[in-house]
Formats: structure tokens, C-alpha cells, sequence
């Protein structure tokens, strides 16, 4: 049985590497997908925006998670649609159906976001 050479890492070389590995993916996401960027930017803009519209730290914390679930569910969408892009650019239905399913995901999280900053927004200036 053929062992991965690279799950024998432990303590702070783990650590190191995959902090790397994800910066990599990070810069990959960001110069590669024009819609991660943009949500990069916005992001930017609402995570300093959440610290005056929050009024506790359980408020900004709401408001930043949300933010930051759009980046993570866009970063697992690229991830997929990658995968699916390696397999074959031939039309398929099964991967049709799974850069669907990630698209979905990523509406999903941009409603969550949306909701979330809406009530906020709504809260602050209708009292």
C-alpha cells in the first residue's frame, strides 16, 4: 500500500506548510477569479464597516462571519469548478450540475450576507 509522503508532517513544519499552501490558494483565488476579487473588496470595505455598525462584539462578529462565509464559500465554488475544469471542458451533466450546486452555494451565502447587513442597517437608522 503506497503511503502520501506528505501526511508525515507534524508540529510546526505542518504548520508552516500549510500556511503557505493556503496563501497560495489565497493568491490563486485572487488572480484568477474575478468575482473572489471583487468580494475581496467589498469585503475590505464591510469588515471596517462592521466594527461602526456593530454596537457589541457579538454584532461585529455576525457581521464579519457573514462577510467572510461569502469569501469561504467562493473559495470552495473556485475549488470545485478547478477540479471539474481538470477532469474535462467537455459538457457534461454531472458537472453541470456540480459548478450548479457551487454557484447555488455562493447565492446562498451572498443572501445570508445580505439579510444579515440589511437587518443591521435597518436597525441602526430606523430608531
Amino acid at each position: 500500500m503506497m503511503t502520501n509522503p506528505y501526511k508525515g508532517r507534524t508540529g510546526l513544519d505542518r504548520v508552516l506548510r500549510a500556511t503557505g499552501y493556503s496563501m497560495a490558494g489565497l493568491k490563486t483565488a485572487y488572480r484568477g477569479e474575478s468575482a473572489f476579487r471583487q468580494e475581496v473588496w467589498l469585503a475590505v470595505v464591510m469588515l471596517s464597516t462592521a466594527f461602526w455598525l456593530g454596537n457589541t462584539w457579538i454584532e461585529v462578529a455576525v457581521l464579519a462571519g457573514s462577510v467572510m462565509l461569502v469569501l469561504i464559500v467562493e473559495l470552495l465554488n473556485s475549488g470545485i469548478e478547478t477540479a471539474i475544469d481538470r477532469v474535462s471542458f467537455e459538457f457534461h451533466d454531472l458537472s453541470k450540475r456540480a459548478k450548479d450546486l457551487g454557484s447555488a452555494a455562493v447565492f446562498l451565502s451572498l443572501l445570508l450576507c445580505s439579510g444579515v447587513w440589511g437587518a443591521a442597517l435597518w436597525h441602526r437608522f430606523s430608531a
